[in-house]
């Protein structure tokens, strides 16, 4: 059973700086690649970041390119998303997901499991 526990949610000020982790298993790290999306309110789920399995290759949704940044600490089993220049556009629930890395997509429907979310207010 993969679980994914999000957290470093909260309120931030437009221009601030919010970290998010995502807590997982080694093996999970090790095995999968590691994504993280967005949902705003009354919008379909969008891609924000990936990370692949070994850790050398990112992917980046063109709204958060030079703004956010993904990675991961191997120790601690925890995949981050270092978002800064927030802007309330970035306003939404955010999920950690993972996706077996022989798919290349980066369409929610090409992940497997999911985290719970966590949410992200950025004031104007």
């Amino acid at each position: 059973q993969v679980q994914l526990v999000e957290s470093g949610g909260g309120l931030a000020q437009a221009g601030g700086s919010l970290r998010l982790s995502c807590t997982t298993s080694e093996r999970v790290l090790s095995l999968y690649n590691m994504g993280w999306f967005r949902q705003a309110p009354g919008k379909e789920r969008e891609f924000v970041a990936r990370i692949s399995w070994g850790g050398l290759n990112f992917d980046y949704a063109d709204s958060v390119k030079g703004r956010f940044t993904i990675s991961r600490d191997n120790t601690k089993a925890t995949v981050y998303l270092q978002m800064n220049t927030l802007k309330p556009d970035d306003t939404a629930i955010y999920y950690c997901a993972v996706q077996r890395p022989v798919i290349t997509g980066l369409s929610p429907l090409s992940f497997d499991y999911w985290g719970q979310g966590t949410q992200v207010t950025v004031s104007s």
